[in-house]
């Protein structure tokens, strides 16, 4: 039997897009959005349908497998002080690494380290750096394997004491064994406005690529060092209205940084486990990402190649 085509965010009605964002993001709840999705439900597809269709399907879109022999990948924990007391993360590096490697923090969406974003930290190891993907929700269990219940408890989270983790991650991260002790950090959406907020507290940040992510204080761009890679979706108002008072403070203040805005894309267009994902924006947006890494992190006479 053939396998029917994979649905895209054309499938569906913006008003649907719309309705699941405000969903993924807290503004209403599981039956807020079965209640406004209803309207939309033709023939056998049910609102529950629709809900199902939208949501991440992890096996399906994993590229690298947790056990691929070209990657040492383990979960380590780190000293948090200031935070929770202790963090959790996934730590993926290249098996046969030469010589000290460049890092890179990967911070993950409102759900907490779920499986796409330790595929995406595995796809990091692969181009040659060590990367780290802490899980912020750790102090309340670790992430629960189900989206619905991994979002209700990020509610829970001490948000001050959870950047603090963050902080702790990426410091201890820049001095890991192996390291080069450049760091650069990517993050998507929750993971993006950290990614932001990150560049506005560590000067020897050297890049960061935030997708879609909420701004950061505008009183605080003058702080940032790093260079910028800003990647924003053409169809997300929430988080497109901060956009032009931060791009103000970054021209203001003289950061290097690139605005990367595909047309057509909807929130959430990199992550390939859901319809919302843009092939070709995609490709294009990890492509510049990896771009800026090479040239802010690696050593001059350390260009490295994908692990084989």
């Amino acid at each position: 039997m053939a396998t029917p085509p994979r649905k895209t965010a054309s499938d569906f009605d913006p008003e649907v897009l719309k309705l699941f964002d405000q969903y993924v993001h807290g503004v209403i709840d599981r039956r807020g959005f079965l209640s406004g999705a209803a309207r939309f439900a033709v023939g056998a597809t049910t609102a529950a349908g629709l809900l199902a269709a939208l949501s991440p399907q992890f096996a399906a879109a994993q590229q690298i497998k947790p056990d691929d022999k070209r990657l040492d990948a383990k979960h380590i924990e780190f000293d948090s002080p200031q935070g929770y007391g202790k963090g959790r993360g996934y730590l993926v590096r290249p098996a046969k690494a030469r010589g000290p490697l460049p890092t890179v923090l990967v911070i993950h969406e409102n759900r907490g380290l779920n499986p796409h974003i330790e595929d995406v930290t595995r796809r990091l190891a692969l181009e040659n750096y060590i990367a780290f993907a802490p899980d912020a929700l750790f102090p309340l269990g670790g992430y629960p394997g189900d989206e619905d219940k991994a979002r209700a408890e990020f509610a829970k989270l001490d948000q001050a004491k959870t950047r603090q983790d963050l902080l702790a991650a990426a410091r201890m991260l820049k001095s890991v064994d192996g390291g080069n002790g450049r760091l650069g950090v990517i993050g998507f959406c929750y993971g993006g406005g950290m990614s932001n907020f990150l560049a506005t507290q560590l000067p020897d940040l050297a890049a960061a690529a935030p997708f879609y992510g909420p701004a950061p204080a505008v009183e605080d761009v003058s702080k940032i060092k790093a260079r910028m890679l800003v990647v924003l979706a053409a169809n997300d108002e929430r988080v497109n209205a901060g956009w032009p008072a931060y791009e103000e403070a970054l021209k203001k203040a003289g950061v290097r940084y690139e605005l990367y805005q595909p047309a057509g894309t909807q929130h959430g267009f990199h992550n390939d486990t859901t319809p919302r994902y843009d092939e070709a924006a995609a490709k294009e947006a990890w492509k510049r990402s990896l771009a800026l890494f090479e040239e802010t992190l690696r050593e001059k006479s350390g260009a490295g190649k994908r692990a084989g």
